[in-house]
């Protein structure tokens, strides 16, 4: 089965904002994490798309969206989101969010709950006092000036050490491409490591899932833990994975969150 995606631009603010529209039903936006864009999702939109409106969008810092080129918050990439959802009328959506998306979904949906039907947080963090993760993200910004070791080290935390194995080499050649640092990806780290959602969490109202990743090097699992505890009534599950589950398990992780959307 293969779908005809909807190109659009919704504007937000200083920002012009590209998405992708794709597939028919209830509506579900899919936000990216720090990173190139909405293509971390590719692999499984066709299966979202089977039952939903699967909206991708492309926010600030990603390859192609425009923008002032300013400092990122959570709360203005959060804007982008009601900008999206807006321009397509679609109504309320559920709303998924992977790594950096995980907390701008939260803050999407704690800052209009008239837009959001359902929260799907993803390996994300509510604020950067973790000693590793500030450690980490610090490194990452250093090893800038070296494009190919930016690359290689995103690979070497992104995924666990079984799964890096699995893919080989070459694997990891491909996937050590993937990132590059842009000085959009540079603006996107600078917001990981001071974004704090925490006032923002007693806002959210829609019903909510957090998923966890115990292996994961980038964002270590305690940090979900902690936007779990933070969002009442949520729900939580923990793959055993690295970081980018929806690579390490896309089989479970897509039943997994189509069967909360479907509740």
């Amino acid at each position: 089965m293969s779908f005809d995606a909807i190109t659009a631009v919704a504007p937000a603010g200083a920002a012009r904002i590209p998405y992708r529209l794709v597939g028919h039903g209830p509506a579900v936006i899919l936000v990216h994490g720090t990173g190139p864009g909405s293509s971390l999702w590719d692999g499984m939109v066709e299966a979202f798309a089977a039952d939903h409106t699967v909206i991708l969008p492309e926010l600030s810092g990603s390859e192609q969206a425009q923008d002032d080129g300013g400092p990122l918050t959570a709360e203005l990439l959060a804007g982008q989101v009601h900008a999206v959802l807006e321009h397509a009328a679609v109504g309320p959506a559920d709303v998924v969010g992977f790594s950096l998306g995980a907390p701008v979904a939260t803050a999407a949906a704690a800052l209009r709950p008239d837009l959001v039907h359902r929260l799907v947080a993803v390996a994300g963090w509510t604020h950067p006092g973790d000693a590793y993760l500030h450690t980490q993200m610090t490194l990452w910004q250093r090893l800038a000036a070296d494009p190919v070791a930016f690359g290689r080290f995103a690979t070497l935390t992104a995924f666990s050490r079984g799964h890096i194995q699995s893919i080989g080499r070459e694997g990891v050649e491909t996937s050590s491409g993937f990132m590059r640092p842009t000085p959009g990806v540079l603006r996107q780290l600078d917001l990981n490591l001071s974004l704090d959602i925490r006032p923002l969490l007693p806002l959210v109202q829609a019903p909510a899932l957090v998923i966890g990743c115990t292996q994961d090097a980038t964002i270590p699992v305690e940090n979900h833990r902690e936007l779990h505890a933070g969002l009442a009534g949520s729900e939580y599950v923990e793959f055993d994975t690295g970081h980018v589950v929806l690579f390490e398990q896309a089989e479970q992780f897509t039943k997994l969150v189509l069967d909360f959307l479907a509740v």
